[in-house]
C-alpha cells in the first residue's frame, strides 16, 4: 500500500484516502477572469477536490522564436503564437484573485508552474502543491528546484519513458518524499487503445512508497473510473463549460454533468472495493435463509444407519439443516433417527456430529 502524505491542509492522499479529483481548468477560461470564477464554482458544486490552472511566464517558457511564430489555427486568439498565449495568461494579480474566490467558495486551487519563474510565482502565491505537467517531467533542473521549495509535488508522466520516471523518482525522492506520479498520454482527446491503463500496476510496482494516480485527457468517464478500481488515488481531468468553445482542450474536457458523473462515480467506485475478507455479509442474511441450500435426505434412512453419499442430496429445505459444504463430513456419521424421504438433515439427527470449524 502507498504511503500516505497531506497533498492540501486537512486533506491527505494514499494509503486508504479517498481519491483526490482534480478539475483542470487549464485555459480553458477563454481569458476571461469572470469564466475562471464560474469553473472554480463549477467544480466545487460538482464536488471536485481541486481547481487548478496553468501558469507561465511566457518570456520563460519560450523562446523568442516561438512566440513571434505565426499561430493560424481556428483555436488562435491573436495572429502570433506569443499573441495567443498572452490573451490566455492571467496576471499576478489576476491570480491572487482567482486563489482568493476558490478560498471563499471552499475549494482547492494550485496550477501547473510551465517554467521557472511560473514556479517561483506559484511558491509565493502559497499553492497547497505543485502541478507538474507532462512537458516539464524531464525537465530536471526545474525538477530538483520545484522539489527543494518544498511543496507536495503531483508530476504526470505524459510523453516519458519508465526509465526517465526511474530518474524523476530517484531526483525527487531524496529532496522531498511527498510526491505523486500520474499516468498520463498527451493526447488530446486520447484514444481508448492509447490510454495504457496497465502502466499504474506497473507504477505502483516500481514505486510502492508513492501514490499513484491518474491524467485523462479522454472523452467520458468510463475510463477515469477503471483507474480508480485499479488503485489511482489522484485523477485529474480537465473541464469545461462548452465543449464547442473555441480551444484545442475542450473536445478532451467534461462539462458540468460529466464532471459531477465522474464524482460519483469514483465515490461509488471507492464504496464498492470494500473488504478483501470474503465471508457471509448481514445484507446475505436474507437471501441466504430465503434460498440458501441444506442437505437432505435423497432417501428414507433408518435410525441407526451410517450414511453414505448416495443417501444424500442438497435441496432448499425446510427448516434448514447443514449446509451443502457439509456433506463430505456427514459420510460415515451414523444417525439416530429415521429420516423421511426429502427431509432436511438437522444436526438432531446426527449422532456426535462435531461441525469443522472454518478459520
Amino acid at each position: 500500500m502507498s504511503r500516505e502524505f497531506e497533498l492540501c491542509p486537512g486533506r491527505r492522499v494514499g494509503g486508504e484516502q479517498p481519491c483526490f479529483i482534480i478539475a483542470e481548468i487549464g485555459q480553458n477560461h477563454q481569458g476571461d477572469l469572470a469564466i475562471a470564477k464560474r469553473m472554480i464554482r463549477m467544480a466545487k458544486d460538482c464536488g471536485a477536490d481541486c481547481a487548478k490552472f496553468q501558469k507561465s511566464e511566457l518570456e520563460y517558457k519560450f523562446n523568442k522564436k516561438a512566440l513571434e511564430r505565426p499561430y493560424t489555427s481556428e483555436h488562435s486568439w491573436g495572429k502570433t503564437y506569443g499573441e495567443h498565449k498572452r490573451h490566455l495568461e492571467f496576471s499576478h494579480d489576476q491570480y491572487r484573485d482567482l486563489k482568493k474566490y476558490a478560498e471563499e467558495i471552499g475549494i482547492f486551487f494550485t496550477a501547473s508552474g510551465m517554467d521557472e519563474m511560473a514556479v517561483e510565482f506559484l511558491h509565493e502565491l502559497d499553492v497547497p502543491f505543485f502541478k507538474v505537467g507532462s512537458g516539464d517531467t524531464n525537465n530536471f533542473p526545474y525538477l530538483e528546484k520545484t522539489a527543494k521549495k518544498g511543496r507536495p509535488m503531483v508530476i504526470s508522466s505524459g510523453m516519458q519513458s519508465m526509465n526517465t520516471m526511474h530518474k524523476v523518482y530517484q531526483i525527487v525522492k531524496p529532496i522531498n518524499p511527498n510526491f505523486c506520479f500520474l499516468q498520463c498520454t498527451s493526447a488530446y482527446p486520447l484514444q481508448p487503445e492509447d490510454v495504457n491503463l496497465r502502466v499504474i500496476s506497473a507504477y505502483q510496482s516500481a514505486f510502492p512508497d508513492i501514490p499513484i494516480g491518474y491524467s485523462g485527457h479522454e472523452t467520458g468517464i468510463a475510463i477515469s473510473v477503471a483507474a480508480v478500481a485499479m488503485g489511482a488515488k489522484v485523477v485529474e481531468r480537465h473541464v469545461t463549460l462548452d465543449k464547442t468553445w473555441k480551444g484545442s482542450d475542450h473536445q478532451a474536457s467534461l462539462e458540468p454533468n460529466e464532471l459531477a458523473e465522474l464524482v460519483k462515480a469514483i465515490r461509488t467506485v471507492e464504496k464498492a472495493m470494500g473488504s478483501p475478507v470474503k465471508q457471509l455479509l448481514p445484507c446475505e442474511m436474507a437471501c441466504n435463509e430465503k434460498l440458501g441450500k441444506s442437505v437432505v435426505a435423497k432417501v428414507t434412512i433408518p435410525e441407526g444407519a451410517v450414511l453414505t453419499l448416495d443417501m444424500l442430496t442438497v435441496k432448499v429445505g425446510e427448516p434448514k439443516g447443514f449446509p451443502p459444504e457439509a456433506i463430505f463430513d456427514l459420510v460415515g456419521q451414523k444417525v439416530k433417527k429415521n429420516i423421511e424421504e426429502d427431509e432436511t438433515i438437522t444436526e438432531q439427527a446426527v449422532e456426535n456430529h462435531v461441525k469443522n470449524v472454518k478459520c
